[in-house]
């Protein structure tokens, strides 16, 4: 067994230099004939992406990327599937030094244009089904910043260019712009309370915490068959769905279909062979509420679940009908997934998972609790604040949001540095984790993280609304859902039928995954003596 420590210093020796090529590390150090990607379409049929095929069209690329005028630090935004044209258009990005700003596909106009502005995006690579999510509209301007490009053959509207006429009949090749480890990779957003979503941009320096979770984690091996379903326009399907296997020189699978259905996913793991699935709780959950027994073909020998925190009864069914555990790991789009029982290998019965927990810090991080209203460290066994104690975390890498680098999650004190979670627990005297709940109030629904004012904002642009609150409603598949109390405007009445207005104001303005499942109409909302909304009380 390889030391873990040895292992951390080799990673980040390798990711954290003067000079990386990120391309190098991602595609050309592997051998040409080993697969990189296989794409799942629908119907399950299957296409592979060797990482020789990989390196010549990413090359290909890069070269009509840099006909285009693109160069080093550039912002190139992707609204495209999981899948190979995602792979080869953010390696071609980076073997330019530019910098990924993957997007949900699901997002609407208006979250598409605030990530775009924020983010001081050049180009636009979208796939042909999300083209129109770029037209000039209410929520898209019709002057912007950035060209598009689609991936489609013929452009679909006037000055698009296509990824066809980009590439040319011909191979070419660019020589690969190194970068520092300090050097932004991509740039990912997270959603809060109160005002919109917040920049984080991922350095290069970050690879190494992503290989470092891939190894311990997910625990995956050159022979497993892995399968991460998050969307890359996440955290968990960025750092884990596309490069820490490409790092590791592991193939993967890609599942392209808009939508979740658990008897699709059944097929995917059978068919394919699937040894290594990670996947959000929403997976499992339904999983669970939808399937009796597993076909026989079904294999997994290692599971993972990230973005909220599985219930034990979860656990439980998932553990009997797989007959493996399912690892639950703790982490955030700042850190990267830092906290857990490992599938990899440091997984002995010495971190045996105890009920309740999540198990305690991956090699490369030291999770410590803070008092609630100081930064002294809690008593074992207290609640507190759950911290990264930066100093023994050789794998941190966040230092602050665009346009806000001195966070107020970083906190600095004369004999510590800390990054401040958000979130709440206790470690035990093993120090395994226990989480207890979510400082910040975003409703993670689905696997989707979102603030409540940015569904506010929509809300407050329809014509009926006069104000309005958004909270979480607990569901059992989805983990939550998104309420809303509506305050109407004047010669508005609240009915059913402005309810399904205001859902699809929001799921066409916003995103699909954001809209409301309960729209309720009150007289005013609870407010404290100095007028703040009291957000607790909206439930």
């Amino acid at each position: 067994m390889s030391d873990p420590a040895q292992l951390l210093r080799d990673w980040i020796t390798t990711y954290d230099t003067p000079a990386t090529s990120v391309a190098h590390l991602l595609c050309d150090r592997h051998h040409p004939d080993t697969v990189a990607t296989t794409e799942i379409g629908p119907t399950l049929t299957a296409t592979t992406l060797t990482f020789g095929q990989l390196a010549e069209r990413s090359h290909t690329l890069a070269a009509g990327l840099r006909d285009l005028g693109i160069t080093p630090g550039d912002r190139i935004a992707t609204l495209i599937p999981k899948g190979i044209d995602l792979t080869i258009t953010a390696l071609a990005v980076w073997r330019l030094g530019a910098v990924l700003v993957p997007l949900l596909p699901s997002f609407a106009p208006s979250a598409i244009t605030q990530r775009l502005t924020n983010s001081h995006t050049r180009l636009v690579i979208t796939d042909d089904e999300y083209r129109t999510k770029l037209d000039p509209g209410p929520d898209m301007t019709s002057t912007p910043a950035w060209n598009i490009a689609t991936t489609g053959t013929h452009p679909l509207r006037e000055g698009d260019h296509t990824l066809t006429t980009l590439t040319g009949p011909t191979p070419r090749t660019v020589p690969d712009t190194t970068r520092a480890g300090t050097d932004p990779l991509a740039i990912l957003y997270v959603s809060t309370v109160v005002g919109p979503p917040r920049g984080v941009t991922v350095p290069v320096r970050a690879l190494a915490a992503m290989h470092a979770y891939h190894h311990f984690g997910l625990g995956v091996e050159d022979d497993d068959v892995y399968w991460n379903t998050a969307d890359p326009g996440s955290a968990y399907g960025l750092y884990h769905g596309v490069i820490s296997p490409l790092l590791a020189g592991h193939g993967s699978l890609a599942l392209r279909a808009g939508f979740f259905d658990p008897e699709l996913t059944l097929d995917v793991l059978g068919m394919y062979g699937v040894t290594n699935l990670a996947a959000d709780p929403t997976t499992y959950r339904t999983l669970r509420a939808a399937t009796k027994t597993l076909p026989p073909e079904v294999i997994v020998q290692r599971l993972s679940s990230a973005g909220e925190i599985l219930g034990q009864d979860v656990i439980d069914w998932v553990t009997d009908i797989f007959g493996v555990p399912v690892r639950d790991h703790y982490g955030q789009t700042e850190l990267g997934w830092c906290a857990g029982i490992p599938n990899g290998a440091t997984d002995d019965t010495d971190t045996a998972l105890v009920p309740g927990s999540i198990g305690p810090a991956f090699p490369g991080w030291d999770i410590t609790i803070l008092e609630a209203i100081s930064d002294d460290p809690a008593p074992l066994g207290t609640y507190g604040r759950i911290a990264v104690n930066l100093a023994e975390s050789p794998l941190a890498w966040f230092d602050g949001y665009i346009g806000n680098e001195s966070a107020s999650q970083l906190r600095f004190t004369p004999d510590h540095a800390y990054y401040l979670t958000g979130d709440t627990g206790f470690l035990d005297r093993r120090q395994q984790l226990f989480f207890s709940t979510r400082d910040d109030g975003a409703i993670v629904t689905r696997g989707y993280r979102i603030g409540p004012s940015e569904v506010e904002a929509v809300l407050n642009t329809h014509p009926a609304v006069d104000e309005c609150g958004v909270y979480s409603i607990p569901d059992e598949l989805a983990g939550q859902l998104v309420g809303a109390r509506i305050v109407t405007a004047a010669d508005y009445d609240g009915s059913p039928a402005l309810a399904e207005e205001l859902k699809e104001w929001v799921r066409t303005r916003f995103a699909e995954h954001a809209a409301p499942e309960t729209v309720d109409f009150v007289p005013e909302l609870p407010r404290t003596a100095s007028g703040k909304m009291r957000r607790a009380r909206l439930r």
